[in-house]
């Protein structure tokens, strides 16, 4: 008798830099969850209002759109709060006060075992 495979976690990767973001994506498929992909905050929102299940947000701080991913993070936060919120940035500094309670900042160029190691203890099985 074969058993139901589970559903695997799902992660929104939110990075305007293609090259990253592709990276980005590698990452979250190698420790195992499937990627979902937008490239600013505005689609990173439309995609959560899909109803699509997500469990976690990996996304970038500056970014074009109507906010960046610190704004993101709290919207999550707010309107989502079950979803794991990882937040990195080669270029921002930004303090626990700037972030919503839980989540985590990764400065760039991020330790991919620290994601890979983050996504594991957080997320689903």
């Amino acid at each position: 008798m074969a058993s139901a495979q589970k559903p695997v976690a799902a992660v929104l990767v939110v990075e305007d830099e293609p090259l990253i973001r592709m990276s980005a994506v590698d990452l979250v498929e190698e420790a195992g969850f499937k990627a979902v992909e937008a490239d600013n905050a505005d689609e990173a929102l439309a995609i959560l209002q899909s109803g699509e299940p997500i469990h976690g947000v990996f996304t970038d701080i500056d970014m074009p759109g109507s906010i960046d991913g610190v704004g993101l993070a709290n919207v999550v936060r707010k309107q989502w709060p079950g979803i794991v919120i990882l937040v990195a940035s080669g270029k921002r500094r930004v303090s626990e006060v700037q972030l919503p309670d839980g989540a985590h900042y990764f400065p760039k160029p991020y330790d991919a075992k620290s994601i890979i190691r983050t996504l594991e203890d957080r997320l689903p099985d």
